[in-house]
């Protein structure tokens, strides 16, 4: 998922936080940045933006709907599908001007994808930041997503292969950002929450310390978004168990015709339950107001004047700058690593889209098993953020290593059917854990209130 990259984006181009209650020293520096000691946000003092029981079941539940399995679970198969029909036995189909494989199609256009969200993320990341504008953006992305995610039910026969290249890249587009701008507000619920608000008011009160604070803050955000992953998992269990009776009744295995027909009606039933999931957000979300403008800059000039001062700030701060660039490189070879294992899937279960849903289901399993026993040994023992971030982390190191091996040999790295059975499993377990601790992780080196 590309949605970690745009985390990069926000922390680098979060402003400094600002003090609402005392004052913040100055420190001068080449950067006049602030010495940013006060951790409690403006809004934690506000009743009206106090977090709700049914604000929080609401986020979870967009979360169900926006699962993947719509733009990027079973898009990318239904464009690879398409593509290896009107390839045939050439398996080549002419693109940016030459002839290439499938598999060099596809990487293409998801590089193309990425690259345009960069630019996206860059234009309008600091509406997230600024004003009221995040639930507004989410709810228009969302809507093209919908709007995508059913057009797929007018392609699904092999000429229409360049129509469905720019369903899949701009659906991946649509997809990364919803999920972006929903992830972008579980800071905002986390220390919302009554609890968060009574540690703030003891920390106020020097009743705590600030380390005290921190660490309720920390455990709160991994609560929020792994019970959100959780949920996630076993809501989206549900809607395969569903989505795999009507495979029966399409009769998918008769025809690479019903096949290809059979995942545009899969798009459009996933598309369908992720609407009546994210309706609740839409209505029950508080709109927690951003921050103020800085004087002189627009919504779209202060997001390149934010990079120009990260830019400037970031070379007197090391650490954070190593961080950036190890966390920039572990998303995107991961990002890599799961859609190049998703394209030798595919090809090596000839796109069955059963077989592809049962391995879903595996997949989706362990993922719900190995949030929630992370989650449990990060409560039990009070384990940082950080921790369990290095713990994902060799397990994504583990997995490329395994395609690694499959340079080599024919006999192991994602050559044979039953690799993907122990591949879903694993990346349940042991890595898929990267998409809830690399969020909290990113949203802990911003300034509280300014995530």
């Amino acid at each position: 998922m590309s949605v970690a990259n745009a985390g990069i984006i926000a922390a680098a181009t979060g402003p400094e936080a600002e003090d609402p209650k005392k004052d913040i020293e100055v420190v001068p520096s080449h950067g006049n940045t602030f010495d940013e000691e006060h951790p409690v946000a403006p809004d934690q003092f506000d009743p009206k933006y106090e977090t709700s029981k049914w604000e929080v079941w609401a986020y979870y539940a967009y979360y169900i709907g926006n699962n993947g399995l719509t733009l990027f679970n079973f898009a990318p198969t239904a464009f690879q599908d398409l593509l290896y029909e009107a390839a045939g036995d050439s398996e080549r189909l002419q693109f940016l001007g030459a002839f290439r494989t499938i598999n060099s199609i596809v990487l293409l256009a998801n590089g193309i994808s990425f690259a345009i969200q960069v630019v996206l993320f860059l234009l309008i990341g600091s509406m997230a930041d600024y004003g009221r504008w995040r639930p507004y953006i989410l709810i228009f992305w969302s809507i093209v997503a919908f709007a995508l995610g059913f057009g797929w039910l007018g392609v699904h026969t092999q000429e229409k292969w360049p129509a469905a290249t720019g369903l899949y890249m701009v659906g991946l587009i649509a997809y990364q950002m919803s999920l972006t701008f929903w992830t972008a507000a579980f800071p905002g619920l986390a220390r919302n929450t009554p609890q968060m608000r009574e540690k703030a008011e003891q920390y106020e009160n020097s009743e705590i310390t600030r380390e005290d604070y921190d660490f309720a803050d920390m455990m709160e955000r991994n609560r929020i978004y792994n019970v959100a992953f959780i949920m996630q998992s076993a809501g989206e269990i549900v809607i395969l168990a569903v989505l795999v009776g009507i495979l029966f009744a399409l009769h998918v295995r008769d025809s690479a015709a019903n096949n290809l027909w059979g995942l545009s009606v899969l798009i459009a039933y996933a598309t369908g339950v992720w609407i009546v999931l994210s309706i609740p957000w839409f209505i029950l979300e508080k709109r927690r107001p951003g921050q103020p403008l800085p004087p002189g800059k627009n919504i779209i000039s202060v997001g390149f004047w934010n990079i120009w001062r990260a830019l400037v700030q970031i070379w007197e701060l090391k650490q954070s700058l190593l961080y950036l660039v190890g966390y920039f490189l572990l998303g995107d070879s991961l990002n890599t690593t799961v859609t190049v294992i998703a394209t030798l899937q595919n090809s090596v279960v000839a796109y069955d889209t059963l077989t592809l849903t049962y391995l879903l289901i595996v997949g989706i399993a362990a993922q719900g098993a190995g949030i929630l026993a992370y989650w449990l040994i990060q409560k039990r023992f009070g384990l940082s953020t950080k921790v369990m971030f290095d713990a994902v982390m060799i397990g994504i190191v583990i997995l490329d290593g395994w395609g690694m091996i499959g340079i080599w040999t024919q006999k192991f790295g994602f050559h044979n059917e039953w690799e993907f059975w122990v591949y879903q499993t694993f990346y349940g377990l042991f890595v898929c854990q990267w998409y809830a601790y690399s969020q909290t992780m990113i949203s802990e080196v911003t300034p509280r209130g300014k995530e």
